[in-house]
């Protein structure tokens, strides 16, 4: 390891407050934080919406990653989807050049928080309960939705990150 280089989040320990089940989903959500913060960095504004060799941009993925938490963790808790977030949904990877890097990394952000805020609300005893997801109610369980968010989330941070390595090395 490098110096000044930290540990990937599973190795740093226990989370407070989060179930010892619910520690993975924590530090793949946190660790697909750290690693979309890092990727960027330096990352130019102008390359935000391009899709080298036709895959999605940069700006879908951090769209996409904020949202995939807020809807799982929706249905987790036992909710469905508001019609701002199925706005939000239908608007995902649209290209729209008003929207900055910025406003999006804060948003995934602060999504992050929320669910780590949730998964530390979380109990044993909920995890194994039924939840409906999407408008045809297709069965899951919180744990199931909990555990689709972190690993949905590593397959998108790992997209961005070859991404906008591709485009920052044009």
């Amino acid at each position: 390891m490098e110096k000044g280089q930290q540990l990937e989040f599973w190795l740093r320990g226990t989370l407070p407050e989060i179930i010892p089940v619910l520690q993975p989903v924590a530090h793949a959500v946190l660790q697909a934080q750290i690693e979309v913060q890092e990727a960027l960095l330096h990352f130019p504004e102008t390359l935000l919406w391009h899709k080298p060799a036709g895959v999605a941009s940069v700006a879908f993925h951090l769209q996409h990653l904020a949202g995939v938490l807020d809807r799982l963790f929706t249905y987790a808790k036992g909710e469905q989807l508001s019609e701002e977030q199925l706005t939000i949904l239908q608007n995902e990877g649209k290209e729209d050049t008003s929207i900055c890097l910025a406003d999006l990394v804060q948003r995934f952000n602060s999504q992050v928080e929320l669910s780590i805020n949730q998964l530390k609300n979380t109990t044993e005893k909920s995890l194994t309960e039924t939840r409906g997801v999407g408008r045809k109610q297709i069965p899951s369980t919180v744990l199931g939705l909990l555990f689709h968010a972190a690993e949905h989330s590593q397959r998108h941070t790992g997209q961005l990150l070859v991404t906008a390595k591709i485009l920052m090395d044009k």
